[in-house]
């Protein structure tokens, strides 16, 4: 692995266990398991790690996840559009680059104008309006029943983001918590999808 790369790897280890003030570059690069001025070979400090940190993973997370400009292919039928949707869910709760990101803006989300902007598009905004067009596409297709789609990825995505909240603070209960948001995933679809 590059060093720029080590750099990134525990910067982030330590970002989301000791917060981003609690980290300091000269953690950062005895980690790395080189000089402090080596770090500055690659970035021009720490504010500096951490915007690489959040693009890296931005960019992440709309390559696997998707968003409201990428939404990929519409679900043609119910278990289409569950299984597109659990492995979304997997992939955030699962993917280790992307729990520590989370994990880290959490704790940061109240200190940094950025953090909070990110966390509430990664957690709130950006979920509801990708799931806003797929939802308003499928009714357009006759796979949902006419309302507003705008509620219903409300509805939808709420109860997932507070589940896998809970599956970060509590990783033990990662399958009860999986099945959990799956069930209600499927009750969304016996309550909304005109197909079964």
């Amino acid at each position: 692995m590059a060093t720029k790369d080590r750099i990134l790897e525990e910067a982030l280890t330590l970002f989301s266990e000791n917060g981003y003030d609690g980290t300091g570059v000269e953690q950062i690069a005895e980690k790395v398991g080189v000089k402090a001025p080596s770090l500055y070979k690659h970035f021009r400090g720490k504010e500096d790690i951490m915007n690489a940190l959040i693009d890296n993973a931005e960019a992440r997370y709309e390559e696997y996840f998707g968003s409201e400009r990428h939404i990929g292919k519409l679900p043609e039928n119910r278990e289409e559009f569950i299984a597109v949707t659990m492995d979304r869910i997997l992939f955030t709760m699962r993917d280790t680059m992307i729990r520590r990101i989370r994990k880290f803006l959490v704790q940061e989300q109240f200190r940094n104008e950025r953090l909070a902007a990110v966390t509430t598009r990664h957690q709130l905004e950006g979920v509801q309006k990708m799931y806003t067009r797929i939802l308003a596409g499928m009714m357009e297709k006759g796979l949902v029943v006419k309302d507003d789609p705008e509620l219903l990825a409300n509805e939808l995505a709420s109860p997932v983001v507070l589940l896998i909240a809970k599956a970060d603070r509590q990783p033990q209960l990662e399958r009860e918590i999986t099945q959990s948001i799956e069930r209600h995933i499927r009750h969304f679809c016996d309550v909304y999808m005109t197909i079964q």
